[in-house]
């Protein structure tokens, strides 16, 4: 479905993710997970085409996203969809119309479709009836399904997920998860979850990605990360504050270097 190729981002000083090889397979759930500033928001963004890497290449649909024009990128991106940390959805619209935003930008489908076509997204995520209500009078659970019924209001090849349990209560974090996986499995959704919550990526994902320091230390599927024998990945799975992954960012090489060079 998506494959990098020596992918890897540069901001300023900062090496965000370094040169990597990814291949994200077509009908799964892939979970990329590491704790904060490990890369998974910036690779995320780099698979969506919503950034230009500063090597290699991004292949979709058989295209290289680096390669093509930005008009052409614009039309290859209406086959994806995307739930945003904050959910991001128009404080101006109700819900019926964020849902519909993307059915009107890019389609000509009478109302009358599109509302049924509406109806039905907000039922898949169990928020058929609330189409009238303001982001404001919803609650954090709530915008992040209204945010994923817009994201597939397109019926897109993939859906890119960015942090979707971050900030949600326990229950409406579960909600949330149940619904990625449940949606997956019904319509063989292709989907990239960014999460640093470990329950909840291991329990929605087919192949799981785990990043630290812009690289990724390992990959596999659930069982497979829950045996690995590597010391960083036992101490992010089991939550642990002591180990190689240090917790002060003024011990990472990065911040190394720079007390070296000061």
């Amino acid at each position: 479905m998506i494959r990098g190729e020596q992918l890897s981002k540069v901001f300023g000083e900062v090496q965000a993710v370094r040169p990597l090889d990814i291949h994200i397979p077509p009908r799964a759930v892939t979970a990329i997970m590491g704790g904060s500033g490990s890369g998974k928001t910036t690779l995320l963004r780099l698979l969506a085409g919503l950034e230009r890497p500063t090597t290699g290449h991004v292949w979709f649909a058989g295209e290289d996203l680096t390669a093509i024009s930005e008009r052409r990128l614009f039309a290859l991106r209406e086959q994806m969809g995307m739930v945003f940390q904050y959910s991001a959805l128009l404080n101006s619209l109700n819900v019926y119309d964020n849902v519909a935003f993307p059915l009107h930008e890019h389609t000509d489908l009478p109302e009358r479709v599109i509302r049924r076509m509406v109806a039905m997204k907000l039922e898949q995520v169990g928020l058929r009836g609330f189409e009238h209500l303001m982001p404001s009078e919803l609650s954090g659970g709530m915008a992040k399904r209204v945010a994923f019924a817009r994201a597939m209001a397109m019926d897109p090849a993939v859906v890119f997920f960015d942090e979707p349990t971050s900030g949600l209560d326990p229950i409406s974090a579960g909600v949330i998860t149940e619904l990625i996986r449940d949606t997956a499995d019904t319509v063989q959704m292709t989907a990239v979850v960014v999460t640093h919550d470990v329950a909840a990526g291991l329990a929605i994902a087919d192949h799981v990605i785990l990043m630290w320091q812009g690289e990724v230390i390992a990959r596999g599927t659930p069982a497979e990360i829950r045996a690995s024998d590597d010391a960083r990945v036992r101490q992010f799975i089991e939550g642990r504050p002591d180990g190689p992954i240090p917790f002060s960012r003024s011990t990472t090489p990065y911040a190394q270097s720079l007390l070296e060079e000061a």
